[in-house]
């Protein structure tokens, strides 16, 4: 009888709950051999290549590419080929004394791995890098679950597309509405891109290719048809519809996945937990000297206020009913992209001068930009900033996302007509926002900091 065995989905060392296949490196029915590559899985951060733990026969792949499939979840059926080499029994098969460790933990004779399956075998979970201090995520904490979830695969800009196959025509500089797709249903796998960027037939910039309808000199007209039926009309006398749309005029419902799902499950859970307290007040940058980076300004107001009033540069736990009051400060800096919220951490604020501050954000947002960041700086960070004003909005109502105390939310500056003494003025101003967990601070502490945060930056330079 054939030596049939499962392949469970790891953890990939993040501690996240599930993951998207981006592209199967085989087929049903392919041999392959062990360690080779198996399939590519989008994470909230990353794309991890999750190698074979077993030589044989592929006899099922469970899930197609943009499924969802959680940790512990089945990935693919092999068939064992008894001639070929197999990982020894030493090699931490996942069959140890005492109690059983499950898929996605640590490997007992190397940390930096972790179990591939029940039935053995590991993947490395550093991919050759430190080891990390926590299992960082996009924004919090996740949980693990061990179901499939079928998608449709997202078609922004008329592009059938999982975020992972985006990023990397981003970065390779791929118009994707110029990639030939081979994917089933038209989705633009992996290879489309890499292959489009190799012979540079899709590159950004260059002229698209006029389709063969577009080169007649005049455009075909469509056959006559019946005379349309008559439908009621709005007092102004336009036509109004009477139905609700057909499925094909309507919006298709789909499954969130990567950053933006991992966004949805760690606000609603801030939702349940934080009693936020938001306060709002302006700054009056008015005796500003000279040209000044604002950004670096707002940062080091954060870090002095933060000096000032300790209580909100700190962590909270629920819990426990504990609280930890932070030294150092570091900034959780939200950073919007398509596929969702990234909150990258600038570490040691509170010791960079200016130019070390634009360096460090410019640093950490390309990272961000190109999915390259690793999950130790998307965690740990004492407070929050989301400069929400660079688009549009004056006040907002920032989520504090646990176990952190507070967020400031910088609004889009403005000239505004302030009473002096004689007379009026036109100065500019920053609209601030600050929600701080009630449960962590009080309405005092909340106020003395956004105060301290107003003084430092009414400051000259």
């Amino acid at each position: 009888m054939a030596d049939i065995k499962t392949f469970f989905l790891p953890d990939l060392g993040e501690g996240l709950p599930d993951a998207t296949v981006v592209e199967w490196h085989v087929k049903e029915g392919d041999t392959i051999k062990l360690d080779a590559p198996l399939v590519s899985m989008e994470t909230a951060k990353a794309v991890v290549d999750v190698p074979s733990p077993y030589s044989g026969t592929v006899k099922k792949l469970h899930g197609a590419v943009g499924d969802i499939i959680e940790t512990g979840a089945s990935l693919a059926d092999f068939e064992i080929d008894p001639n070929a080499r197999q990982r020894a029994e030493a090699e931490s098969t996942g069959h140890h004394h005492g109690p059983k460790k499950g898929v996605g933990s640590p490997a007992p004779d190397d940390a930096s791995k972790v179990i591939a399956s029940d039935d053995g075998g590991e993947i490395d979970s550093s991919n050759g890098k430190a080891d990390r201090e926590d299992e960082g995520t996009v924004v919090g904490a996740m949980v693990s679950g061990n179901a499939v979830h079928t998608e449709q695969v997202s078609s922004a800009g008329g592009v059938k597309a999982v975020p992972a196959v985006r990023a990397a025509a981003k970065k390779l500089k791929v118009d994707l509405t110029r990639v030939q797709p081979t994917g089933a249903g038209g989705v633009i796998t992996m290879a489309d891109v890499k292959n489009a960027a190799a012979n540079g037939s899709a590159a950004v910039g260059s002229a698209p290719a006029r389709p063969a309808a577009a080169q007649h000199l005049a455009p075909t007209l469509p056959e006559p048809g019946p005379a349309p039926t008559r439908t009621p009309v709005s007092l102004a006398g336009k036509a109004v519809r009477t139905a609700p749309p057909g499925k094909e005029a309507m919006g298709q419902p789909e499954q969130l996945k990567g950053v933006r799902r991992n966004m949805a499950r760690v606000m609603a859970d801030a939702h349940a937990q934080v009693v936020p307290t938001t306060l709002v007040d302006d700054a009056d940058l008015h005796a500003w000297i000279g040209k000044q980076d604002i950004t670096a300004r707002l940062i080091r107001a954060i870090v002095v206020a933060c000096k000032t009033v300790p209580a909100l540069n700190a962590w909270f736990n629920g819990k426990d009913l504990t609280r930890t009051l932070h030294p150092h400060v570091d900034i959780g800096i939200a950073v919007d992209t398509d596929d969702g919220l990234f909150v990258p951490a600038l570490r040691n604020a509170d010791v960079l001068d200016g130019a070390g501050i634009r360096a460090a954000i410019k640093r950490l947002r390309t990272s961000v930009e190109d999915r390259s960041i690793p999950a130790s700086e998307l965690s740990g960070y004492t407070i929050s900033l989301s400069n929400f004003g660079m688009f549009a909005g004056r006040y907002a109502t920032p989520v504090v996302v646990p176990p952190t105390v507070a967020i400031i939310g910088a609004g889009k500056l403005s000239h505004d007509v302030v009473a002096v003494m004689g007379g009026i003025e036109v100065h500019r101003r920053m609209p601030l926002s600050l929600t701080f967990d009630h449960r962590a601070a009080t309405g005092g502490e909340a106020a003395r900091f956004l105060k301290a945060l107003i003084d430092d930056l009414g400051l000259p330079n």
